[in-house]
């Protein structure tokens, strides 16, 4: 029996093709011809792929350097804390002069990308407006943004007070209704020196200035920059100049991220109490990250028409 005997009968009871049928299949053959035909016009969708990520910008840490060993401990220590907070953040370390990695390396050694550079420096100056730049362009391979120095900024107050909190600068209420009389007392006769390295550009002294107004607000107390090099009044001269005010008890406020031999001569200037450098202190990493976030929002430094050119 073949699929015919299902057609329709005449009238005599002769069964005959179902013609129906057949017309309808052979107009889906033709559709599903046509269809295949024009799907093959169609991209395979296996070909397609989701947008690429664009990689997150390295963060370079970029201290200055120095001969004491202390200094390259803390600023790698530093970056490890920078890495515990930002897990998924490439961090890596770089020195203007005297440690490995020189800075210059550490870009070399990046792959092609894009780099954020946060200098480890507390003012604008000579090293923040030129020298740091100047080696971002050399790496010709990446995308460079330079932040803003750390300082001034609150967060370094927070440091430096626990810092000076460390080194037995008592620790007064906040409310001026809860001091005791013999804090008031105390605090008429205390003074701060607010150690820096010195630089001859003006803005640096701008940006210490600065941060000494910040701490003096947070201790109530005077605080007044002493430097160690390069600017005036040293630490010393800017001691004796609070005593002369009846400032008889001073302390040294050491503003600086890590050891060296700046930090350590004014400690060994200071009249009383010397306070550590800011070093590996929470505010720091927070601080670098909040640098960091901010030159993300500018746009990437343009790569010197001759090294493009070469």
């Amino acid at each position: 029996m073949t699929d015919e005997s299902y057609g329709p009968t005449d009238q005599n009871g002769t069964t005959h093709p179902d013609h129906t049928d057949s017309t309808a299949a052979g107009l889906l053959t033709m559709i599903s011809n046509q269809l295949g035909t024009r799907l093959t016009h169609v991209p395979p969708l296996r070909g397609r792929t989701a947008p690429r990520k664009t990689p997150t910008p390295t963060l370079v840490l970029v201290a200055h350097g120095s001969r004491d060993p202390h200094a390259l401990s803390t600023v790698t220590a530093l970056a490890e804390r920078i890495r515990e907070h930002r897990p998924a953040l490439t961090v890596r370390l770089g020195h203007i002069e005297l440690n490995a990695p020189l800075l210059t390396d550490t870009l070399a050694e990046l792959p092609p990308g894009q780099a954020v550079l946060v200098p480890l420096l507390l003012s604008r100056g000579h090293h923040v407006k030129h020298d740091i730049p100047a080696t971002a362009d050399t790496a010709a391979h990446l995308l460079t943004r330079v932040a803003d120095p750390l300082g001034p900024h609150p967060l370094l107050v927070d440091a430096l007070h626990d810092r000076l909190i460390e080194a037995g600068w008592p620790e007064h209420p906040t409310d001026a209704r809860d001091r005791h009389p013999t804090d008031a007392r105390d605090r008429r006769r205390a003074g701060v020196v607010l150690a820096a390295a010195g630089s001859r550009d003006p803005h640096a002294a701008d940006d210490v200035r600065h941060t000494a107004a910040l701490l003096a607000h947070r201790l109530g107390v005077p605080v007044v920059p002493g430097y160690a090099s390069a600017a005036t009044p040293d630490v010393a001269t800017a001691a004796r100049r609070l005593a002369a005010r009846g400032r008889d008890r001073i302390a040294v406020a050491s503003y600086f991220t890590a050891p060296g031999r700046f930090a350590t001569e004014c400690a060994a200037a200071a009249p009383g109490i010397a306070a550590a450098p800011l070093g590996t202190h929470p505010a720091l990493a927070r601080l670098v990250l909040h640098r960091y976030d901010r030159a993300l929002t500018t746009a990437p430094r343009a790569v010197p028409a001759h090294l493009v050119s070469a």
